[in-house]
């Protein structure tokens, strides 16, 4: 029967049936190829828009790209721009803040801070000019002047672009404080300023930038002054309102030009404890910025300053502002008098040289200052 009938075993060679399939594969091979090859001759100008970066797989960095394009601290130990909108409450949170870590990651110079605290314009600044030049990298320059003040310097000059923003100041104001700590928060903005000297626009320098830098680095403590003086400038000025947080046998006074280090400057523009009380007390014919400082450091860190100013002064006229200095002043012998014709202690040692800084010399000064000064003080010399 047809169904019954058995299968024939298949009678195909082998070997054929082989290179059959293997001609076949190299022929389909070579299609493809020849097609490919085709396409991308014709495309190969041909541009698609899509956006392949976001499907590219990031290529490993190297030790020597990390090596040169490392940022680490530069942009933190960058100086910063002067020019802010911060508030005063912003600007000295942000100031107060300190390192836990004592040690510096890093080579750090340490810089002087000039704080001038003025009315408007430095008629002063060609003598200031010749004293800084040379020094670059070594100082910082703060200035807080009238908010109205529109006056302006040469790009060349060591004070163009110096300007904090500030504040109205009244003489003997409480004001004068405030202007003060907005110095002091400014400066310590840039981590490589670790002295802060508050300046006048009348004020000189006595020596040269060298042995003022040598002086102020290697000092073991601030130079704030501060002393109990009876009578109408002195305890007379104190407010009873102030006890118990400050006594009358606590009130001080002193020189409103200070020079401190940076922990202490830290110090003060954190008090939250008697700044309060100075605004709400001292007032008027108080004068605070002559007994704030001095009270306040003789209170809390009297261990760590010397008790008197660098700045020389001269009061011996009386009143309520102390004697300028005309151009007929200026002479090599009153100079030099300034310089070591006292006697003070430095660093546990005596030494004769204990003002650095003098005023009040008016701007007619100006040109006998630039005659002796760079002379006397030698100016640009490292001794």
């Amino acid at each position: 029967m047809k169904n019954g009938q058995a299968q024939r075993p298949s009678t195909a060679n082998p070997k054929l049936s082989s290179l059959f399939n293997l001609v076949c594969f190299f022929l389909f091979f070579g299609s493809g190829l020849a097609i490919g090859l085709t396409v991308s001759f014709y495309l190969q100008d041909f541009s698609f828009n899509i956006p392949l970066k976001q499907f590219s797989i990031p290529t490993p960095i190297t030790n020597k790209t990390e090596k040169s394009s490392r940022i680490g601290l530069k942009e933190y130990l960058k100086p910063p721009s002067v020019v802010h909108d911060m508030t005063d409450e912003e600007l000295l949170w942000r100031a107060s803040m300190v390192p836990g870590v004592g040690e510096f990651p890093f080579k750090r110079v340490p810089k002087i801070a000039f704080l001038f605290l003025t009315r408007g314009p430095l008629p002063l600044a060609p003598l200031w000019e010749m004293f800084f030049r040379g020094h670059e990298g070594l100082y910082s320059i703060y200035v807080h002047s009238h908010p109205s003040f529109n006056g302006t310097v040469p790009q060349s000059s060591v004070f163009y672009g110096r300007r904090i923003p500030s504040e109205e100041v009244e003489w003997g104001n409480f004001s004068m404080v405030e202007a003060e700590r907005r110095l002091l928060a400014n400066a310590l903005l840039d981590i490589s300023n670790q002295r802060f000297l508050l300046l006048s626009e009348s004020c000189i320098p006595l020596f040269n930038f060298s042995t003022i830098y040598s002086y102020l680095i290697a000092a073991t403590k601030s130079f704030i002054e501060a002393y109990d003086l009876p009578g109408p400038v002195g305890r007379a000025r104190f407010d009873p309102r102030m006890k118990p947080l400050i006594t009358l046998s606590q009130w001080r006074k002193g020189s409103q030009w200070f020079e401190m280090d940076r922990r202490l400057a830290v110090d003060v523009i954190s008090d939250r404890k008697y700044f309060p009380a100075f605004r709400e007390c001292c007032e008027a014919s108080c004068y605070a910025d002559e007994h704030y400082l001095p009270t306040l450091v003789s209170i809390k860190f009297w261990r760590r300053n010397s008790n008197r100013s660098l700045t020389w002064v001269d009061w011996s006229n009386g009143g309520a502002h102390p004697a300028g200095f005309w151009r007929r002043d200026v002479t090599v012998e009153f100079l030099q008098s300034l310089r070591n014709e006292s006697h003070c202690r430095y660093n546990g040692n005596n030494t004769n040289v204990c003002f650095l800084f003098a005023r009040k010399f008016l701007p007619v000064a100006l040109d006998r200052l630039l005659r002796i000064a760079p002379k006397l003080m030698k100016f640009n010399s490292s001794m």
